[in-house]
């Protein structure tokens, strides 16, 4: 596999994914291709009207995590409710591509950093009964997270470093009402029941929405198995105010109060950084998405409000 620094000096265009899917999958190759949109790790190209081909272009992760989508989403997909992108082929380095990329079913809909949701109450129990469904047992051999899904004080350093940043940079006007949220969660006691299935990347740019409620769920490069607060986390980063309440008294098995803090705390470093990539966006500064601001600071004001513990 090339280098990722020769990779990124190649133009990913709609020629080039012709090509790739002409030479190996050529039942395929008289589908006409367009530009769907450009992700953190992947770019995402239309197949025709139902079909989407995802292609690494700026992380050298990205290979493996594509990989683990195509081994594990055609399992777990048929008991989720909402549309996901399930893996129908996978495509090979070549001398074309020197990395792997695949093709999926394309899921419409307008992510939730631009298109937020509105109604409030559908969306709630819609997250509700996906996060039920995705949440069980964790097969042997499932793979490990990122550092997400497992304990927070792991990311307590990170955390702090971030929030120093955004305090710096005047992009957060309470940082000890912040950090109390963190701590807070910090001192919930962690995840005593077995590793389950986590999306591990619920932030608005990956759930998409029509209509004011959600209508699916992109990008599981991260799943893997853990603590399913990280996810849990998604209710302050996708749904307006007041709809907490709604969402988990869906949510099954009922949550305790341990795993609604380490939630919040979760959600609270999911804002900070989303606060800091969306600033990085609108300064023009390199891995910034200005969309990701608004979201993830009305996020961290709706922690804030609440205070530690949800009070």
């Amino acid at each position: 596999m090339g280098d990722l620094h020769d990779y990124v000096r190649t133009e990913i265009t709609a020629e080039l994914v012709r090509d790739l899917v002409r030479d190996q999958h050529p039942d395929l190759a008289d589908r006409p291709v367009r530009l769907g949109a450009r992700g953190w790790d992947n770019q995402l190209w239309r197949l025709g009207d139902d079909l989407a081909v995802r292609l690494p272009w700026a992380t050298d992760s990205a290979d493996a995590l594509l990989r683990k989508e195509h081994a594990w989403l055609p399992e777990l997909a048929p008991r989720l409710p909402l549309p996901i992108p399930v893996p129908q082929r996978l495509g090979e380095p070549s001398e074309r591509f020197p990395r792997t990329w695949i093709i999926t079913t394309w899921v419409p809909g307008a992510p939730a950093d631009q298109v937020p949701v509105t109604r409030a109450a559908e969306a709630a129990e819609s997250l509700a009964a996906f996060l039920t469904a995705l949440h069980r047992p964790a097969l042997g051999g499932a793979p490990a997270g990122r550092g997400r899904g497992g304990p927070l004080a792991e990311r307590d350093e990170p955390f702090a470093k971030g929030l120093a940043a955004a305090t710096e940079l005047g992009l957060v006007d309470d940082p000890d009402a912040v950090r109390a949220v963190w701590d807070d969660a910090l001192g919930a006691p962690p995840w005593a029941g077995p590793a389950l299935w986590i999306h591990a990347d619920l932030h608005p740019a990956n759930v998409l929405t029509r209509d004011g409620t959600l209508c699916g769920v992109i990008d599981f490069g991260d799943l893997c198995a853990g603590d399913p607060a990280y996810d849990l986390a998604a209710v302050w980063l996708l749904l307006p105010d007041g709809a907490a309440g709604r969402f988990y008294a869906a949510y099954e098995p009922r949550a305790d109060a341990a795993t609604m803090r380490r939630a919040r705390g979760w959600a609270m470093a999911r804002a900070l950084s989303g606060i800091l990539i969306g600033d990085a966006g609108v300064n023009g500064r390199p891995g910034g998405k200005a969309t990701w601001g608004p979201p993830a600071r009305a996020a961290l004001q709706r922690l804030v409000a609440d205070g530690p513990g949800g009070r």
